[in-house]
């Protein structure tokens, strides 16, 4: 043991409490990234008088899987309520607060370096758990409580601007949405000057087209009215699909070029494949994820990149391919899989060049402060992935 470092054991203990009451809390499960979320368990018929309860300020873990996960899946209840999980888990709580915060502990079971630990201490089964003797003798420094609290006052510090910052993210993303239904779905764009000209209404500048008497023509091929003006088409009358490129893991190089597989942003290369900014959905796998970067890229095969925007821009190809139903058009097999030249055949309206360019210029504004929020989350989460480092080098009590 290292000198200033002390084992867990006495500072925690089990809690084995059963909702034996039969009460309706709600079933969560732990994540690998060590959060609590509701479990997609089948619980129909299911006992749940043998599930554990968890409180506020209760541990819960999953021992089973830590060899095969590279990660314990711990996580703190910050819930109002109680909760329930599996009677798998193990749930615990810390005995004394004026000794060992709580929270302090969930920041070191946040580290890299703790779930390296736990992986060295798994035992032989296939999945690799850890035994509970293992747990408890588990190292970790332990400073004096005003020490944690300033630790923990910081970290939490930077967490919740993190949160603040991805609140806003979502906020403007919803926005965004509200305008391209407005615009597209709805038909209330903004009127230009030369329609309103047109028409002798210059006061109509800029008003919502369809419900200031903006002309509307019925379309038998899209089966609806659309306004005059606007013709029919298809996706790839929009934009044309791409499959991604194959890079196999012992050849990719750390650089800056995000990697985009089909559930998301999965590594960094050297290299990029496709010019910035790129739009990007799962092939196979995953399917319905869509995904807009302002950043170079590699798209993975696993993915389908737009690789000609042609009577859209970027962001609303992107809103497009959101708002289309790609789940319901992949292949029956095990693996769903997305064939591009489905999507491209999807029937849409294909609308005047002034609204694309509109809504490109106005969205894009948007998306511009989307991308200095995100760059700060990066900043910032570096940045408490230090603090956690640190750790390791506070100075335990006597």
């Amino acid at each position: 043991m290292k000198a200033n470092y002390k084992k867990l054991g006495p500072y925690i203990r089990a809690v084995k409490e059963k909702n034996n009451l039969g009460s309706s809390y709600e079933l969560m499960g732990v994540n690998i990234d060590k959060f609590f979320m509701p479990s997609v368990a089948n619980i129909v018929g299911t006992d749940l008088s043998k599930y554990k309860v968890v409180k506020p300020g209760h541990f819960a873990c999953n021992r089973m899987h830590v060899g095969r996960d590279e990660r314990l899946p711990v996580a703190l209840s910050r819930e109002v309520g109680n909760i329930i999980v599996s009677p798998a888990y193990d749930v615990f709580e810390v005995i004394d607060e004026k000794e060992l915060l709580s929270e302090y502990l969930m920041m070191w079971f946040s580290r890299k370096e703790f779930d390296r630990n736990t992986w060295f201490h798994t035992d032989a089964d296939v999945r690799g758990g850890l035994p509970w003797e293992d747990f408890y003798d588990l190292e970790l420094p332990i400073p004096s409580i005003e020490k944690q609290k300033e630790i923990v006052a910081e970290y939490n510090t930077i967490v919740n601007r993190i949160k603040l910052n991805e609140q806003i993210n979502r906020k403007l993303e919803e926005t965004a949405q509200a305008i391209y239904k407005q615009w597209f779905v709805d038909f209330e764009f903004p009127i230009s000057k030369e329609s309103a000209t047109e028409i002798g209404k210059p006061e109509l500048k800029g008003q919502p087209y369809k419900s200031s008497g903006g002309k509307m023509v019925w379309n038998d091929e899209l089966d609806q009215e659309i306004p005059a003006k606007w013709e029919p088409g298809s996706i790839l009358d929009m934009f044309e699909l791409q499959r991604g490129f194959d890079l196999p893991i012992q050849k990719r190089i750390q650089g800056n070029v995000p990697i985009y597989a089909a559930n998301g942003l999965s590594d960094y290369h050297s290299k990029a494949k496709v010019k910035a900014p790129a739009v990007i959905t799962g092939r196979s796998g995953t399917i319905g994820n869509v995904f807009y970067t302002s950043k170079e890229c590699w798209p993975l095969n696993t993915t389908l990149w737009v690789k000609n925007f042609n009577l859209a821009k970027p962001i609303l190809a992107y809103f497009i391919l959101k708002n289309t139903e790609l789940k319901g058009l992949h292949s029956g097999s095990a693996v769903p899989t997305l064939n591009r030249n489905d999507i491209h055949e999807l029937p849409t309206v294909k609308p005047h060049a002034y609204v694309v360019e509109l809504f490109e210029l106005i969205i894009g504004k948007l998306f511009n402060q989307t991308g200095i929020l995100v760059s700060e989350i990066n900043s910032l989460t570096s940045l408490s992935g230090i603090l956690l480092s640190k750790m390791s080098k506070a100075e335990a009590t006597a």
